[in-house]
């Protein structure tokens, strides 16, 4: 059950859509994620899969394992990821493998969400998990920067 308020929810997704619009920036899909745990962020990131020439380097990987450095532990039981877009398959492992409680974020991917759109990954009973999820936070500013992202790109 989402026991955080509506406003918790948004304060964080604010802070992953400036790590976006960072991204975005430097030439990266704008994708960004922060981990919280006790509503303080222990984990940032924003794609950097140009930067870095690696195709793991989504916003969601990078945060997951700032978090688990700053924590020294690979699970993440008590911490809840927010993130721009909805993760991908291999994100939604991720978040599983973290074991992350809860999963919020704004904007949802037909084509490759495994968190409610194309598939359900993080709510698949058969991986043993209880991860909440909640897409649509902040929709239509997430899904802008992705759109004005990918409109610049075809024009370039």
């Amino acid at each position: 059950m989402d026991l955080l308020s509506n406003s918790t929810h948004e304060r964080f997704i604010k802070q992953a859509i400036r790590l976006a619009e960072m991204g975005g920036g430097l030439e990266e899909i704008p994708v960004g994620a922060v981990v919280v745990k006790e509503n303080n962020v222990i984990g940032r990131g924003y794609n950097q899969r140009e930067s870095l020439k690696d195709p793991t380097a989504h916003a969601e990987m990078i945060a997951i394992t700032a978090a688990a450095n700053t924590i020294g532990d690979w699970r993440l039981t008590d911490c809840i990821l927010y993130v721009t877009k909805e993760p991908c398959p291999m994100c939604a492992g991720a978040i599983i493998n973290s074991r992350l409680k809860m999963v919020i974020f704004g904007t949802y991917d037909e084509e490759k969400g495994c968190c409610g759109s194309l598939y359900q990954l993080c709510g698949d009973p058969r991986f043993g998990n209880n991860i909440s999820v909640r897409g649509g936070i902040f929709e239509d500013k997430c899904r802008e920067l992705l759109k004005a992202f990918f409109k610049t790109k075809r024009k370039g």
